[in-house]
């Protein structure tokens, strides 16, 4: 069984508890081990601080502008995307751009790409093809599940 969403969020500190604990929701709900799921909420808080921060400018004088997570749950793996409609990230000439550490360890600013990566087992970062630009990350980790999980895939019974 496979379980996906995506949601359209305004770029406000509101709504990156909002997406958080839609996913800690959908993959409780499917029987996903606590552990798993802890470590994919707060990466996918720090994605979503992200875009909310650096994500591009709304209308002026109007509402800040959105940006997209989508999640898919399949098989054995989580997959999580967030989109904005800012800059981008200021990238390599494959667009590609390497992540810079924080400069100290109290620093506030600078890691959250860094505990991304350590938190799930795959990190894409790029830049949306096109005039409209912002900047893509995705990332992705393989799933462990509750013995009593009540989406559990067939194949991972055995």
């Amino acid at each position: 069984m496979s379980i996906w969403w995506s949601l359209h969020l305004r770029r406000e500190a509101a709504s990156v508890p909002l997406a958080r604990r839609l996913l800690i929701g959908a993959m409780e709900t499917a029987g996903v081990d606590p552990d798993v799921s802890y470590d994919l909420s707060v990466a996918l808080s720090e994605a979503c601080a992200n875009a909310v921060e650096h994500g591009g400018a709304g209308a002026p004088g109007g509402t800040p502008g959105g940006y997209r997570v989508t999640a898919y749950l399949d098989g054995e793996k989580c997959r999580i995307e967030v989109t904005d409609s800012g800059p981008g990230f200021p990238g390599t000439s494959h667009g590609c751009p390497a992540p810079r550490p924080a400069a100290t360890e109290t620093d506030e600013h600078g890691r959250g790409l860094c505990l991304i990566e350590e938190l799930a087992d795959h990190v894409h970062l790029g830049n949306k093809p096109g005039r409209g630009g912002g900047a893509v990350i995705s990332f992705d980790k393989i799933l462990k599940w509750r013995e009593d999980a009540p989406l559990m895939m067939p194949l991972l019974t055995a």
